[in-house]
């Protein structure tokens, strides 16, 4: 089990960090040792162009790079911004954000609310994480650029004593029966406890939990046609939402994912904290 030391003056205003309290953050962060694996290092954007670089990132990632337009939204500005970049040119292979809910009357404030029912988590305590927008750069391999993210993350959970991770695990494609592999597994053995689902918001949904039902015929098929971010949250204990959401804005279909910080396995929890510093 992890645990995690209680955080030093998080404060809020409706369930949101203070921009006093990122600045602090920002502050811990660099108080601790650069965070470093291979030929990566992380830190937090610092600034509009900081935030440009990423944007430009996930515009490559989740909109094809089209010229003229941008991924972002309102809640950027509420967020931290994590990228992961080479050490020697500072060139940004990957980038996520993270919102920081201080307590539950945050939650209908993230991103997955728009598109899921979580009022069952409104009875989880203490600060969660909202993990968004996560993308590596097409070009890159490198097993060390998501250990490396991973480690950032362990880092923010440190310093906010978040309970919970969460966020939307995206499919490419929006064609439900397109990803009926991978889906089968989530359907098998990783849906959400009864007292945390996430229930249904959106009208266009793909309902797999009543589509997909018997053994699944290929094991390793299956958890190929996983996401590799997804893959990597159910290795930490993830669970997810009965159903996905189409979304077509993004040409996603995704689902709605947690991990439970303090049901994370021991091994992988230590691995984290080893990369976190």
């Amino acid at each position: 089990m992890l645990t995690w030391p209680a955080p030093a003056n998080i404060g809020n205003v409706g369930g949101h960090l203070q921009d006093r309290t990122r600045s602090n953050l920002r502050e811990r962060w660099g108080q601790v040792r650069a965070l470093t694996s291979g030929r990566y290092v992380a830190r937090l954007a610092d600034g509009k162009a900081d935030l440009a670089q990423a944007m430009d990132l996930r515009n490559l990632v989740f909109r094809k790079g089209q010229v003229g337009v941008q991924d972002g939204d309102t809640l950027d500005t509420d967020c931290l911004h994590i990228l992961v970049e080479t050490a020697q040119s500072a060139r940004l292979v990957c980038c996520f954000r993270v919102l920081v809910l201080t307590d539950a009357t945050a939650i209908p404030t993230s991103y997955s609310a728009q598109f899921y029912d979580l009022s069952r988590l409104a009875g989880f305590g203490g600060p969660m994480l909202e993990l968004g927008r996560f993308c590596v750069h097409p070009a890159e391999q490198d097993p060390d650029i998501l250990r490396l993210a991973w480690g950032a993350l362990a880092r923010l959970v440190d310093q906010t004593a978040a309970g919970m991770l969460f966020g939307c695990s995206s499919f490419a494609g929006t064609h439900g029966p397109d990803h009926d592999a991978g889906l089968a597994v989530l359907q098998a053995a990783h849906l959400a406890p009864e007292q945390w689902q996430p229930l249904r918001r959106a009208a266009d949904i793909y309902d797999f939990s009543k589509a997909l039902v018997g053994p699944i015929p290929d094991l390793r098929a299956s958890l190929a046609g996983l996401p590799p971010l997804l893959r990597s949250y159910l290795a930490m204990g993830a669970w997810v939402s009965d159903h996905a959401v189409v979304d077509r804005d993004l040409n996603t279909l995704h689902v709605f994912t947690a991990v439970e910080i303090a049901k994370i396995p021991p091994a992988r929890a230590r691995a984290l904290r080893l990369i976190a510093g």
